[in-house]
């Protein structure tokens, strides 16, 4: 068991709830249920910054690439992004599929949630700066160029599912070694784990801090491994994360995902 912060669709407060990871269920008001109980919203409320390139094999993935121009060689410095609030998307709701696109690329991240401002901070300080972890689905139109700031391809409408919950700092023992699969209608198509980032939590944490400010609320991905799963329309895409739980979205072209909002 599990202390977590949910947010309810039409409420604005949030909820401490007791999360049972292994069922699936949650205890909120002194009652377990399963979480299709609940009519979950976005649990978090800063802005969500994206971390690209961050896994080993992410990098060695595009071999001699990163010593191509502009660059000429791998990247020193957190290659940073954003997520704006018209990319997040609660956990259930349908990830649109543009007109003009056939498939996306799943993103599998784990979220950092900030829980003090953080500014300069060290990597022996780091985890002191967390409240908690979520769960991100990175969603882009596949692409090639990391030189340049891919906005059509990953800040489209609905581009960041994220939660459906927060658990708690203490919930994760160690944030630098816990496995993630993604699963695309029930198939098991990635599977990684932090142990493979490049820049750990607290170095990732320190590095990005060194030059601005993170406020509470904010949200650090860590990075999306190689070999991100492809989806297209009518599949479910469920990313679990040890310890943190799983997002579940469906994907609908954004035509039909619009005419069921508007019902």
């Amino acid at each position: 068991m599990v202390n977590c912060i949910i947010r309810l669709c039409g409420r604005a407060q949030p909820y401490e709830a007791t999360l049972n990871i292994n069922e699936n269920k949650l205890k909120l008001h002194n009652e377990w249920m399963t979480i299709d109980h609940f009519a979950l919203d976005i649990p978090i409320t800063g802005t969500v910054y994206g971390t690209l390139l961050n896994y080993k094999g992410a990098i060695s993935k595009l071999g001699e690439a990163v010593y191509e121009i502009p660059y000429k060689k791998p990247p020193e410095a957190p290659i940073l992004y954003m997520k704006p609030v018209n990319t997040h998307l609660a956990h259930g709701a349908p990830i649109p599929l543009p007109a003009d696109v056939q498939e996306l690329e799943v993103g599998a991240a784990l979220g950092l949630v900030i829980g003090r401002t953080a500014c300069r901070v060290t990597k022996a300080s780091a985890l002191d700066y967390i409240a908690g972890y979520t769960i991100a689905n990175d969603v882009s139109v596949p692409h090639r160029s990391y030189y340049r700031p891919a906005i059509r391809e990953k800040a489209r409408d609905g581009f960041c599912p994220i939660g459906p919950w927060i658990v708690e700092k203490a919930a994760i023992k160690d944030p630098n070694n816990i496995g993630i699969r993604v699963y695309v209608n029930d198939v098991l198509c990635q599977e990684n784990t932090t142990a493979n980032h490049i820049r750990s939590v607290e170095e990732l944490l320190a590095d990005v801090t060194a030059f601005m400010t993170l406020f509470p609320g904010d949200v650090l991905l860590t990075g999306v491994p190689e070999g991100a799963p492809l989806i297209g329309a009518y599949d479910r895409v469920r990313i679990e994360i040890d310890g943190v739980g799983v997002l579940e979205n469906p994907v609908y072209p954004e035509n039909k995902s619009m005419e069921g909002e508007n019902q």
